[in-house]
């Protein structure tokens, strides 16, 4: 059953950046565009299971840091190869500064 997890204060994620969120066993990464929407991801690139903390943010995109690959945001579909499978995308709720994550 899904639940929602308090993941960072919005803070925490400056615009067009990217920081890390571990939950449990699993690695996920809460994005911030340039419109201060936040978005959460799965951490790992689905190309060669490359964090993507230290991924490029520009605008509602990610760029993986190892093979280029670019997902969107708000979908996890991937728009540039050679990543051929799309992010898993989770919802995102900001509620008094905070941002949380259903997972």
């Amino acid at each position: 059953m899904a639940e929602w997890v308090d993941a960072c204060a919005t803070g925490d994620v400056d615009a067009e950046d990217v920081i890390r969120f571990d939950h449990g066993a699993r690695t996920f990464v809460i994005i911030r565009d340039h419109e201060d929407n936040y978005y959460c991801t799965d951490g790992l690139c689905t190309h060669e299971d490359v964090h993507l903390e230290d991924g490029l943010v520009v605008e509602a995109t990610i760029e993986c840091p190892k093979h280029s690959s670019i997902f969107d945001c708000t979908s996890g579909e991937v728009e540039t190869p050679p990543a051929c499978e799309n992010l898993c995308t989770y919802p995102v709720k900001v509620d008094g500064g905070r941002v949380f994550v259903e997972i």
